[in-house]
């Protein structure tokens, strides 16, 4: 079952309340929060305080994408704040196994995400470990961006090797996802797909979800 996870990085903050609702009200059961130090990546954004504000408001998982250095500082705030997920870059953790099993502990299903440039061989030993794994299709940093279509092969070659191992571990793609991306990884294996300004950007944001599910073959 394919989910379309909305990223709040491009609502409207202004209102933030109201689109988290509207997304919700539209079927979406994953909220994306991306998470930013201006260090690993060049942006800067939210901390557990914004999660917590929200969590009483909304039912749906929330989903923390952290673009962090040294990400084990940040996760037992993150939980208490009512995280349900978290996702952390295999480029920002020298001890990852680590990082996972700090995530697990205290609750919460564990994700990695890679960068576009990055190879799926640092799975190797953990993948047996993850609930998930966040394909980069954009670099991480900046919402808005287009979609880099050579991470493809990367989505199918993930996928077949989970299928082949009967494996329950997702498949996340985040970045430039569309209308007319959103068919294209989800042919290509992806479980999760992320949209921020394919959602929040637009005038209706309830009714872009609904077409983001029609187009990556939901009802």
């Amino acid at each position: 079952m394919i989910q379309i996870a909305p990223s709040i990085l491009s609502a409207d903050f202004s209102r933030l309340g109201e689109q988290v609702q509207l997304v919700e009200d539209a079927g979406a059961e994953v909220l994306h929060i991306d998470v930013m130090d201006g260090h690993f990546v060049p942006n800067l954004t939210f901390g557990p305080s914004l999660v917590k504000s929200l969590r009483d408001h909304s039912r749906m998982r929330f989903d923390v994408h952290l673009m962090v250095e040294e990400p084990e500082r940040f996760i037992a705030d993150f939980a208490a704040a009512g995280a349900d997920h978290i996702t952390f870059h295999l480029e920002t953790s020298r001890h990852a196994h680590r990082v996972i099993q700090q995530i697990k502990e205290l609750g919460m299903t564990a994700g990695i995400a890679l960068n576009p440039a990055t190879p799926l061989d640092g799975l190797k030993y953990i993948l047996q470990d993850l609930d998930m794994v966040l394909l980069m299709t954009v670099n991480p940093g900046f919402g808005g961006q287009n979609f880099i279509s050579n991470v493809i092969p990367k989505i199918q070659v993930l996928h077949r090797h989970l299928e082949q191992t009967q494996s329950s571990c997702l498949i996340e793609v985040d970045g430039g996802v569309n209308l007319e991306t959103a068919p294209v990884v989800a042919n290509a294996g992806a479980h999760i797909l992320v949209a921020g300004a394919a959602v929040f950007a637009q005038p209706d944001p309830k009714q872009a979800v609904l077409e983001l599910r029609q187009a990556a073959g939901l009802k």
